[in-house]
């Protein structure tokens, strides 16, 4: 990988990061005193997903990657980088007990975080056959 597509994967990473905090914080002010947190949740998980994808959609195709395994594994970094940042922000931001945090990517628990990071994992390959059509 060459040094600017790490630059532009980076970037992108920090541009989702930032969107899916606005997009968190947002749910959080407007959405769920107006139909409660576990409806707010289950709407945010689609919403966020479809910003997510709207940003790989503008980001991903600048990267030239070449073929199916580039963009599969950009996607799994994406995935992880937004596990692992969802995970930072709720134990040293938030200050959640690490036990409380697990939850959040448990359908169960009614949190769809996992479908989401599924969603993410796959934005990049979706974007990349998507652009090839005419």
């Amino acid at each position: 990988m060459n040094p600017d597509t790490l630059l532009r994967v980076i970037s992108l990473c920090v541009v989702l990061a930032g969107a899916e905090t606005l997009h968190g914080i947002a749910r959080t002010v407007w959405l769920v005193p107006q139909i409660g947190k576990e409806r707010a949740l289950k709407l945010s998980a689609l919403t966020g997903s479809t910003l997510a994808f709207g940003i790989c959609w503008l980001l991903v195709p600048p990267m030239q990657l070449q073929g199916a395994w580039a963009h599969g594994l950009l996607g799994l970094t994406l995935a992880a980088f937004m596990a692992a940042f969802d995970l930072a922000v709720g134990r040293f931001v938030m200050r959640k007990a690490w036990h409380k945090l697990w939850p959040d990517f448990n359908p169960a628990t009614g949190n769809y975080l996992l479908y989401g990071l599924l969603l993410l994992s796959v934005a990049p390959l979706l974007v990349s056959w998507l652009r090839v059509w005419p």
